[in-house]
C-alpha cells in the first residue's frame, strides 16, 4: 500500500508542476462540444459533460494499461 501511495503522491506532484509551468496546456478542457454552461442573472451552471466522458475513458485506458 505505501508503494502506490508514493506513486500515486509523485504523479499528483508531477501533474501539479506541470500545469503550474504550462497553464495553458490544457485550456481546452472544460471548452468541449458537450459541456453545459448556462449563465443568467441569478447565477451560473456548468455541467462538463464531454471533458468528463474524455477523462474517464483516458483514465480507464490507462488503468488497463497498468494492470496487464
Amino acid at each position: 500500500m505505501a508503494r502506490g501511495l508514493m506513486i500515486i503522491g509523485a504523479v499528483l506532484l508531477l501533474l501539479g508542476a506541470l500545469l503550474h509551468f504550462a497553464p495553458g496546456l490544457l485550456s481546452w478542457f472544460g471548452r468541449l462540444p458537450g459541456d453545459i454552461h448556462i449563465q443568467s442573472k441569478r447565477g451560473e451552471l456548468f455541467i462538463p459533460l464531454t471533458s468528463m466522458l474524455v477523462l474517464s475513458i483516458a483514465l480507464t485506458l490507462l488503468v488497463n494499461l497498468f494492470r496487464r
